[in-house]
């Protein structure tokens, strides 16, 4: 995990840094993948921006290799209070959604509801708005529980979170009230 977080840490928090060079070093060698993991844990908010980045990096090249980690995904990880965590974790469960049990599938939607109630992030509401919504196609339960946060985020200063939750709303088939 030091090798990683080491070169995970420094520099301006919007860059790279190395990420893509650890994210090659884990597809080379599948077993170093939990270091990568460990990295979440970094008392660096960096490291765990790049973390988020890398692990989403690994997941659409090996979903499989992610699905070794979803109980901690979905219990240590959620606890995070970081956005770039929140977000991220969403587009996870988007990638590995055809691998999850019917249990991690509830935990993984029940992790996005929270997000999509309660975090203020745009990132974080525009990526739990957009995979829930997907999820939402065929549960009448879960596209009636999103209605009501669609319509508080139709009228959100961020344009985004303004346009995406009117884009939701039309793909639960809810009535779209312009203001």
């Amino acid at each position: 995990m030091a090798d990683f977080e080491e070169m995970l840490s420094g520099g301006h928090p919007n860059s790279l840094g190395r990420t893509l060079e650890v994210v090659d070093a884990v597809l080379a060698d599948r077993a170093r993948y939990d270091d990568l993991y460990q990295c979440y844990f970094s008392t660096d908010e960096v490291v765990r921006l790049r973390v988020s980045n890398a692990v989403k990096r690994v997941t659409i090249e090996h979903p499989d290799w992610t699905m070794d980690f979803i109980d901690g995904l979905q219990s240590d990880v959620a606890a995070i209070d970081q956005a770039s965590t929140q977000w991220t974790l969403a587009l996870l469960f988007d990638l590995v959604e055809d691998l999850l049990s019917d249990g991690q599938r509830a935990r993984a939607i029940e992790i996005m509801k929270d997000n999509l109630a309660h975090h203020s992030d745009w990132i974080v509401l525009n990526n739990s708005m957009k995979v829930l919504g997907a999820w939402a196609e065929g549960d009448p339960d879960l596209a009636r529980w999103l209605e009501p946060h669609a319509r508080r985020l139709v009228d959100d200063e961020r344009k985004s979170v303004a346009s995406n939750a009117r884009k939701l709303l039309r793909r639960i088939g809810a009535q779209d009230t312009e203001t």
